[in-house]
């Protein structure tokens, strides 16, 4: 039993889908060390070198190194070369 080709589309309320694409937008890891993360400041998901810990509000929480802005300007350049 097959079911028709299912496309990925979100409710008018934009809130929900009705059906979800597999898979996933983050590239499978075997190794830990190819594995991402979100910065906790911007969001980001970054390759876990490209992070760094750091206390705030009480907690380690892991950010970019060695900040946010500078490392979408080497990201940015980086394209561009």
């Amino acid at each position: 039993m097959s079911k028709g080709e299912v496309k990925t589309t979100v409710v008018a309320d934009g809130l929900r889908y009705k059906a979800k694409a597999p898979g996933s937008p983050f590239r499978a890891s075997a190794s830990f060390s190819g594995a991402t993360m979100s910065c906790f400041m911007c969001g980001k998901h970054r390759v876990r070198s490209q992070l760094r810990t750091r206390q705030l509000l009480g907690k380690a929480q892991t950010v970019c190194a060695p900040s946010c802005k500078a490392l979408d300007e080497l990201m940015a350049s980086g394209e561009g070369s």
